[in-house]
């Protein structure tokens, strides 16, 4: 892998004498224009420089445009910028390649549960290579949001609640779509987002505020986004919510405090869209006053709002900014576009060409299937059901069994969605004619259909049967029956998570549950095929389903993936990022929480005057890191080094893993330490690292863990990152539940 910072922002004292040459020749109204990010509006190839964009353009008043799809339209608007704009300088474009372009893998909660950084950086390197053929070359992702909230709907392009997983994946998705360099034509800049806090949004509400010490910042919640910026990204969004009572897109000590002079980042920060005029709502002042702020805080480019464009002239002449803060925020625009080769070639990206051979290919294909299938997690299988006898008649039944529009998942705004893989077909074609299967819709995603309208946007049919629910019922029990077995694919729309899709209920759609209900009744095997975009409420469904397989949103080759895990062609290896709750009335619950004063003796058995519920266990119905597989994994105790270190000493912690079960098949080894006496109180344990391990059948391997002080450190009450001497607990196995335990001791 690259080395981060150092790489993509190393010293180039001939791009500083360019830019500064360049700067000299601009008007306060050119340079006030390369902050301006509008949205790409809506023109066809040939149109775009009589476009109202293109007008803008011509004028030097736009920096850059996101959301144009189209290496042709997006080579036409460049040629305005670059032969009928003043000064010629080339446009930057950007677009939400979240988890793919056109070929599109997992959702990125999918992603992460694959826990192979390998496939996940692989992604984001396909991801630009499709992208910047078609024109883009900045993308808005990597999303590192640390989220231990499931109603929040953007847990779905996140990492789920975990720092050091996100950390791991958050520099996994830099390094995909930078690669070694961003002077190569098949690169794109990265953008980290949403920085800072924004998963932890009260209520799981969308764009809502968010509270927290300093202390959690910085343990819990900072490091994704330090991950990134130290793999060296190149730009950074800020978030919605405010940070101690200030909107992070005016929040000084946010953007300018802790991103540049602590962490040492050298690229530039974009708002989110609106982000400046927003300011107003939160109630720091008219669009002047906030856009002034936003620019004293450390944005440089203001995505749609137009309150630089229109705003700063005036600010600068009644002295509430100066010549300087502009000059600096240009600066940092011109240099990204120094750094992907634009003045070298505006039309770098341009190519016509290359779109119709690197653009959803088959070889994109087959690898997003692979991952997709790697990313499934089998959450129950009893009397091993899966993987299923490839005879006789499968009976595929639920709203997800033929929806090809729902496949690819929330946020993937190029995703050719109709020519997406549904369930049904991917089946059908995997298996030919040694299965025979049937299918019935079975139930609506919602009895409410003003509800279900809200998650069939964006052209996602949901594919309403407006029949009474009991003929829909009815049509698919009659199905069912002619079945060996009945694969149930239900769960979410696509867009039931994503942006502004939160959701105060967080089980599965009482329509379906309905349908589940009566299926079970016919007394044959039941396949849960679970579609979500976060961790659901799945009380009933566990007790009802024989197996549960959640496939999350898989992306253009659903069908074909999930197919490929049914019948055992691939052995499911996923561990989920999110723990999945009992009941909504747990939210927040996540695995590395700190004890109380009365800590529960067992989790779950209830005790008076514990820390405790009346009604429910405190645990999980299924934890973090939690995943089973077609065969069955034996770990032995854990052998240490030694049970006495000091100072810079490694530890050297081992367990031998052995498949003990039938298949070969993959498993992820999980490293948590628990710091058992600190400074400040410390969580009952913390993930430190893991190993993903294939073995055959039979097979055993010695896992080994090196262990240093750096695992050991945290944020102290001073915001010191340093480790403190003392027990240690190290522990080792497949979740974040079922684990070995060795204890240390080690000082300074």
């Amino acid at each position: 892998m690259p080395s981060g910072k150092a790489l993509y922002f190393k010293n180039d004292p001939a791009m500083d004498r360019f830019i500064t040459d360049l700067m000299a020749k601009m008007t306060l109204d050119e340079k006030i224009g390369q902050l301006n990010l509008p949205s790409s509006g809506d023109f066809v190839t040939g149109e775009a420089k009589n476009s109202d964009i293109g007008k803008k353009v011509e004028e030097g008043k736009v920096g850059g445009l996101f959301n144009i799809k189209g290496v042709a339209k997006i080579r036409d608007i460049q040629k305005v910028a670059v032969e009928k704009s003043r000064l010629k300088i080339p446009m930057i474009f950007g677009m939400d390649v979240v988890h793919g372009y056109e070929t599109t893998f997992p959702i990125p909660l999918g992603l992460a549960s694959s826990w192979d950084m390998n496939l996940i950086e692989q992604s984001a390197k396909i991801a630009a290579q499709e992208a910047t053929a078609d024109g883009i070359c900045w993308t808005f992702s990597p999303m590192v949001d640390v989220s231990r909230d499931p109603r929040w709907g953007r847990v779905a392009e996140g990492s789920g609640e975990d720092v050091y997983l996100g950390s791991q994946i958050a520099k996994a998705m830099v390094h995909g779509y930078q690669g070694n360099s961003l002077a190569d034509k098949n690169t794109m800049m990265s953008c980290v987002k949403h920085y800072a806090l924004y998963g932890a949004v009260e209520a799981g509400r969308d764009y809502n505020t968010v509270d927290m010490g300093r202390l959690r910042m910085y343990n819990d919640y900072l490091p994704t986004y330090k991950a990134a910026v130290d793999a060296g990204v190149g730009s950074v969004m800020a978030s919605f919510n405010e940070v101690d009572g200030i909107p992070a897109t005016a929040n000084r000590w946010l953007q300018t405090e802790v991103l540049r002079n602590q962490w040492g980042f050298g690229g530039f920060v974009v708002t989110d869209f609106t982000g400046i005029n927003e300011i107003v709502n939160h109630g720091l002042g008219d669009l002047q006053h906030v856009s002034a702020l936003a620019l004293k805080a450390g944005i440089d480019m203001d995505m749609v709002g137009e309150g630089f464009l229109t705003t700063l002239k005036k600010s600068l002449n009644e002295g509430k900014i100066t010549q300087a803060d502009i000059d600096q925020a240009v600066r940092r625009i011109l240099e990204a576009k120094y750094r992907l080769g634009l003045f070298s070639d505006p039309y770098k990206y341009c190519d016509l060409n290359r779109p119709k051979t690197e653009v959803y290919n088959q070889q994109n294909r087959s690898v997003a299937r692979s991952i997709a299938s790697q990313s499934v997690v089998l959450m129950k299988n009893a009397n091993e059901v899966l993987p299923l006898k490839q005879t006789g008649t499968v009976a595929v039944i639920g709203p997800l069994g033929d929806n090809p529009e729902n496949m690819p998942g929330t946020w993937s705004v190029a995703a050719r969605h109709k020519e997406a893989i549904s369930l049904l077909k991917g089946l059908k074609e995997t298996m030919g004619d040694k299965v025979n299967f049937v299918y019935a819709k079975g139930s609506n995603f919602e009895y409410d259909a003003e509800l279900e309208s809200r998650s069939a946007m964006f052209g996602k049919n949901s594919y309403r049967d407006t029949r009474p629910v009991a003929e829909i019922i009815k049509e698919a029990l009659e199905v069912a029956k002619k079945a060996d077995v009945i694969v149930a694919a239900l769960g979410e729309a696509s867009e039931m998570s994503g942006e502004c899709s939160s959701r105060s209920d967080i089980s599965v759609p009482q329509s379906q549950k309905d349908l589940l209900v009566e299926l079970k009744k016919l007394g044959k095997p039941i396949v849960l095929v679970l579609f979500t975009g976060r961790p659901l409420v799945l009380n009933q469904e566990k007790e009802i389903a024989d197996a549960i397989l959640n496939v999350w949103f898989p992306g253009s080759e659903a069908g074909y993936a999930i197919s490929d895990v049914l019948f055992g062609k691939v052995n499911p290896s996923g561990k989920l990022p999110m723990t999945f709750p009992r009941s909504v009335g747990q939210v927040p619950l996540y695995y590395n929480y700190k004890s109380t004063g009365r800590p529960e003796k067992d989790e779950d058995k209830f005790e008076k005057f514990k820390s405790v519920y009346l009604d429910i266990p405190n645990s999980p119905l299924y934890p973090f890191g939690y995943g089973l597989s077609y065969t069955t994994f034996n770990y032995s105790d854990i052998s240490l080094s030694s049970s006495k270190l000091q100072g810079n000493q490694t530890l050297k912690a081992s367990v031998t893993l052995t498949n003990t079960g039938k298949y070969d098949g993959a498993e992820v080894v999980q490293l948590y330490i628990r710091d058992l006496v600190g400074s400040i109180t410390r969580p009952i344990k913390e993930l430190k690292g893991f190993q993903k391990i294939m073995l055959k059948v039979g097979e055993s391997k010695t896992v080994t863990f090196d262990i240093t002080p750096e695992s050991l450190k945290f944020y102290n009450s001073d915001l010191k990152y340093d480790w403190e001497s003392g027990d240690f607990e190290i522990k080792i196995g497949g979740n974040s539940n079922d684990l070995k335990t060795a204890t240390i001791n080690w000082t300074k």
